[in-house]
């Protein structure tokens, strides 16, 4: 695709040690988001011990390895391909394909640990390690797989970073778009909007959103519904997010809470399909009892 990107910045891994609140994300600019610092803000729900310095060290370890490397090449496309082979050839990341819908492939920390990864995690690695020798790659919000892009020439240079970032061309994204579009092989405006970099708001929603579905479909409850929360942190008053959450807590017993989000998810999407279901479920709340906490 012709097109030339729009820059965006990745956001902060430092060495402090620092992460930022659940409490303050969501008055920040998309891409005034630290993508990778509220990454690990995500895995240290689940690791409460995580040390972000680790893998702030261990990027800037990946980049002092490749940038003699990478400046030698004249080319970005050729810069990329280096970073590639040394990120999934020679240290060995990879998707996670015996163990897709495992939670660790979601979890930033485990994916620097294991090496293993679903498409969004490894492409934050693979964003993280290109940015810091000064390639401009991005994320793709693509239907299915998540992708990255590389501005190249006149026009951008897309790969698959679950599978050791292979380069597509434009006949594979339009067949993987088509599955993703009712059958239809999207024209090339279509296309073009697809290929879109993904703020690093979206970036940071859809690596909850799959957690989420792990969650809800293993009938892990609190986790899900923490997930659903944590989406509503960086998005707040996000419909789905409020249903999800809702859900969750009618799952936990929590009736008053789950009671408010689906009343505000009826108010933001009266004429939704589950709409009909979610008032059936409100009314048979009202007939319990509150569980108290």
């Amino acid at each position: 695709m012709r097109r030339r990107p729009r820059r965006r910045r990745l956001g902060g891994m430092d060495a402090t040690g620092t992460l930022p609140g659940w409490d303050t994300l969501a008055a920040l600019d998309d891409d005034a988001l630290p993508l990778l610092d509220v990454a690990l803000l995500i895995a240290r729900d689940e690791y409460p011990d995580l040390d972000p310095r680790r893998y702030a060290l261990r990027v800037q370890g990946h980049a002092a390895h490749l940038r003699g490397v990478v400046e030698r090449e004249s080319h970005p496309a050729l810069k990329m391909r280096a970073i590639n082979r040394y990120l999934f050839e020679e240290v060995g990341y990879a998707g996670n394909h015996d163990e897709y819908y495992d939670p660790r492939n979601s979890y930033l920390n485990e994916v620097f640990e294991r090496r293993l990864g679903n498409p969004v995690s490894l492409a934050l690695v693979q964003m993280a390690v290109a940015r810091e020798v000064g390639l401009p790659l991005d994320g793709i919000s693509f239907p299915g797989h998540f992708l990255v892009r590389l501005p190249v020439d006149d026009g951008v240079l897309v790969m698959d970073p679950f599978n050791r970032g292979r380069p597509l061309d434009v006949d594979e994204l339009r067949e993987r778009a088509q599955a993703h579009l009712g059958g239809r092989a999207p024209d090339d405006e279509v296309l073009s909007r697809i290929l879109n970099p993904a703020s690093n708001r979206a970036i940071l929603v859809r690596v909850l959103r799959n957690l989420h579905a792990v969650y809800h479909g293993h009938g892990d409850w609190e986790r899900a519904t923490r997930s659903a929360d944590r989406v509503l942190r960086l998005l707040p008053g996000d419909p789905e997010a409020l249903r999800d959450r809702g859900a969750g807590y009618l799952q936990l017993g929590h009736v008053a809470g789950a009671r408010e989000d689906l009343q505000r998810y009826l108010l933001l999407r009266p004429h939704a399909e589950d709409a009909a279901s979610i008032r059936l479920r409100l009314v048979e709340t009202g007939r319990a009892p509150a569980r108290l906490h």
